[in-house]
């Protein structure tokens, strides 16, 4: 060989080798495929099957050491852990990562991802987790104050001091994460402070916010009503459009005197105090990042739930207000999970669920989630107050869905992914997938179980995926389902119902389900209580 042809070869390996590298070092980020958004994590679709740690365990190394393995047994391919501003930084400007350091090692070890959650200014409406440097020096940090003006324990979202001092302390964090992890990717997203609103009231009253209370409402927020004002959600247009779209005056004369009005302002200065600690953070290492909102219960008023989080009613506000913030996300203790879930993946927002009650049901509720929705992440919280991990549906479920994401990741961009979730008042639907009309049901439509005489009966969920005409593949629990020809006049048959699993991507058949099973033809079938998937074939006549 010539030495020019050695020299060109070298060349070539060289630049392809670097490219990989490059490729390899990318950080997890947020893209756009079609109407969908899906996390890159090293360059593939990766959805969060997770779990989110009760708020102290990640506060001792020696709690966590016999976690883990019943995460492990639970099928989590992510765990949701909060990193505490006041432990990290436990003097001024004095930083102490060993916390951090030990999480990102633990899950290494055991082939886990982290998102990381920010207690920071706020958590839980409160400022719980500042630390004490800050807590007791009210003159330099000040607390928001309700109207009857005493304080409470809320940093006031008003104040400069408390802005910087959060700001710095989320910046030092997103350095050592970068610095220790940025090649790895143990750590795929960040949540910037936890479940923010203010209480009692529905906005709060110290000096400086009744001040900008009375102040013009920002220009950037009314520039971004107006370039928006045909796609407003209906929540904010409702109430800019009961002033007459008024472009010009203080709150209340925009928006009117009302409870809403006091929300959407402090939705305001929490969305733009939450934005800075947030850019600086990605400019220190840009991960994506997400805020988390506690749903507002039917029937209360703002101030009797945290006021001003990440709401759907002023979703359009945090959106003007906190650009650098990729995702807004509830945290589900209600009990309507699909009216809230509509809600959160209006204009594409993904669904992104941080938090889920660790309940009966919850496996249920993963299937439709995935299958129905956008979502990226589903996360039990306190997933590792269970005792018997083995045994968990959560975990069944998490087994299934871990050998779906291809094909969801495929699939989903082209409205081929649908996911269903039954209980005794909602127990049917049907759909057109495809070729074919899908009737899907609980399973205990069918009336063959003793159960199914129950006054309740367990929730019960299932992932559809189109993959071909005429093919399908069926996943979940407790469900039912009928195939009918779009063509008038023709009538659906099996040509194969098959029981397997996914192994490295590659479907592996276990059994045939062509008798019983399918009730001679007439149905594809999953017990409550079981969890598989069927590969299913068919054809008309």
């Amino acid at each position: 060989m010539s030495k020019y042809l050695i020299v060109t070869s070298l060349l070539a390996l060289w630049v392809t080798v670097t490219h990989a590298q490059q490729i390899t070092k990318a950080v997890p980020r947020l893209v756009k495929n079609g109407n969908t958004t899906q996390l890159l994590v090293d360059n593939k679709p990766y959805f969060i099957l997770g779990g989110e740690l009760g708020n102290s365990s990640a506060s001792s190394t020696a709690y966590m050491k016999p976690v883990w393995p019943k995460l492990k047994k639970m099928n989590l391919n992510t765990l949701i852990a909060p990193v505490y501003w006041e432990l990290m930084e436990p003097a001024e400007g004095k930083f102490n990562f060993s916390l951090v350091d030990d999480m990102i090692l633990s899950a290494r070890s055991n082939q886990m991802k982290l998102v990381l959650l920010w207690f920071g200014s706020w958590k839980n409406s409160m400022s719980c987790y500042a630390p004490e440097w800050v807590k007791t020096d009210l003159s330099r940090f000040p607390r928001a104050e309700d109207k009857n003006g005493k304080k409470q324990e809320i940093l006031s979202p008003f104040s400069k001091s408390n802005l910087e001092a959060d700001k710095r302390a989320f910046v030092k964090l997103m350095q050592h994460l970068k610095a220790i992890d940025g090649v790895q990717h143990t750590v795929i997203m960040m949540q910037v402070e936890n479940e923010i609103g203010m209480l009692p009231d529905a906005r709060c009253y110290e000096a400086v916010a009744n001040n900008a209370f009375e102040q013009a409402v920002p220009d950037k927020l009314l520039n971004y009503l107006k370039d928006h004002r045909n796609s407003l959600f209906p929540e904010t247009k409702n109430l800019w459009e009961k002033n007459d779209f008024k472009t010009n005056g203080n709150w209340e004369t925009v928006f009117g005197k009302s409870l809403a009005t006091d929300e959407a302002f402090m939705a305001w200065y929490y969305s733009v105090y939450v934005n800075e600690i947030a850019l600086a953070g990605k400019q220190a290492y840009n991960l994506p990042m997400y805020i988390n909102a506690a749903l507002n219960r039917p029937g209360k008023k703002p101030g009797e739930y945290p006021s001003a989080g990440p709401l759907p009613q002023v979703a359009d506000i945090w959106k003007a207000g906190a650009p650098a913030i990729d995702i807004l996300a509830p945290d589900f203790y209600n009990p309507d999970f699909k009216h809230w879930s509509d809600l959160y993946t209006r204009a594409s927002n993904p669904l992104f669920i941080p938090e889920i009650r660790f309940e009966e049901g919850v496996d249920a509720k993963a299937f439709f989630a995935f299958g129905n929705y956008n979502c990226l992440s589903f996360s039990p919280f306190s997933i590792e107050s269970t005792e018997k991990p083995g045994k968990e549906p959560i975990g069944k479920a998490y087994y299934i869905i871990d050998q779906l994401i291809p094909l969801i990741a495929k699939n989903q961009p082209l409205g081929k992914v649908k996911g269903f979730l039954f209980d005794k008042d909602t127990a049917d639907q049907k759909i057109t997938l495809g070729n074919y009309i899908l009737k899907v049901a609980h399973e205990y439509k069918l009336g063959w179980s003793a159960e199914a005489k129950n006054p309740v009966w367990p929730s019960t969920g299932v992932i559809v995926i189109e993959v071909a005409p005429s093919e399908y593949y069926v996943a979940g629990t407790g469900v039912v389902i009928t195939f009918e020809p779009v063509s008038a006049g023709k009538k659906a048959g099996f040509i194969s119902v098959d029981e397997g699993y996914f192994e490295n991507n590659h479907w592996v058949n276990q059994r045939r389900m062509n008798g019983d099973q399918d009730h001679q033809g007439r149905h594809v079938r999953i017990p409550v209580s079981e969890y598989n998937i069927q590969h299913i074939k068919l054809y008309t006549y």
